[in-house]
């Protein structure tokens, strides 16, 4: 395939915002200030010097929430079902980069992977020094299960996010971006398929018998192991589950300063293959590590 795309960013449904945020923030990330969506949700993402984020994702507004969900729209209707069937906190979708979402649509159509309408939105977005611009994007959603299954789906920015995010890049942790995604498959035969359609990258396989797709950014490794399950109340086991998130794999210039940035905030990780790996825990839905690069 010739059209790769690289990753965007990752939503992680939360019960609370606020835990959220407490949790990133001992994880040693800096974190954007709340931003609400006009469909009810809220956001206090952690942004990366490769261009990638990741979105915390909580319900703040229970009224707009429904509506959306009741007009029908994909983005909150799939997070509900997520919410219900999975719990409220865990890794739900993976985001690719786009130019044309319209196209997108329509190849995910064709493919037989469209998982409903095309989405538009816009929000604020306030910078730490206080001032406040507007973003806006469209959606482009792609999916192969049930509708509380993981999906995907592409951003375009209609208006981009503020250019200068320099100061929100910088984490104690030493954090630069996304290294690799982990996924289950769940016994879902398009998982595959379903990453390559929407990321225009073909599949490989890996010396450990793992499939794993290079986007134009990080890895994307769907995997039966469960050695890098995602660890608390709402984990799943079943070998039939869906396809599922798993964890999240960071690059980060320093793993000893990571590793001290932990100690000193109290929060418990092991080593595991030259990485530092942080089980799940409220307001963090799936495990984290950090990898040196």
């Amino acid at each position: 395939m010739d059209d790769k795309r690289s990753v965007d960013h990752l939503v992680l449904p939360v019960r609370d915002i606020g835990v959220a945020v407490r949790r990133l923030e001992a994880l040693g990330f800096t974190v954007a200030p709340p931003a609400l969506h006009p469909f009810g949700t809220q956001n206090a993402c952690v942004f990366f010097q490769d261009g990638t984020y990741i979105e915390p994702l909580a319900i703040a507004e229970p009224a707009n929430y429904d509506a959306s969900i009741e007009k029908g729209d994909v983005f909150t209707g799939r997070d509900r079902a997520f919410r219900q069937h999975h719990g409220q906190e865990g890794f739900s979708a993976l985001v690719a980069k786009t130019d044309d979402a319209i196209a997108d649509h329509e190849r995910f159509v064709a493919a037989g992977l469209s998982a409903g309408d095309r989405f538009d939105f816009s929000r604020p977005v306030q910078m730490p020094d206080g001032s406040r611009s507007e973003a806006a994007f469209r959606l482009a959603f792609a999916a192969s299960g049930a509708p509380a299954d993981f999906f995907l789906f592409n951003c375009q920015r209609l208006k981009a996010l503020p250019g200068d995010r320099t100061a929100l890049e910088r984490h104690a942790n030493s954090a630069t971006g996304l290294r690799e995604i982990v996924l289950f498959p769940g016994g879902d035969a398009k998982a595959a398929r379903l990453i390559e359609t929407v990321f225009g990258c073909e599949a490989t396989i890996s010396p450990d018998g793992d499939t794993v797709f290079a986007t134009g950014n990080a890895r994307i490794r769907l995997t039966e192991k469960r050695a890098f399950a995602s660890v608390g109340p709402n984990a799943s086991n079943r070998e039939d589950g869906g396809l599922h998130g798993a964890s999240v794999v960071f690059s980060v210039d320093d793993l000893a300063v990571t590793a001290a940035v932990l100690a000193a905030n109290g929060v418990s990780s092991m080593e595991a293959g030259g990485r530092l790996v942080v089980p799940a825990a409220p307001g963090q839905g799936v495990a984290f590590a950090f990898e040196e690069i």
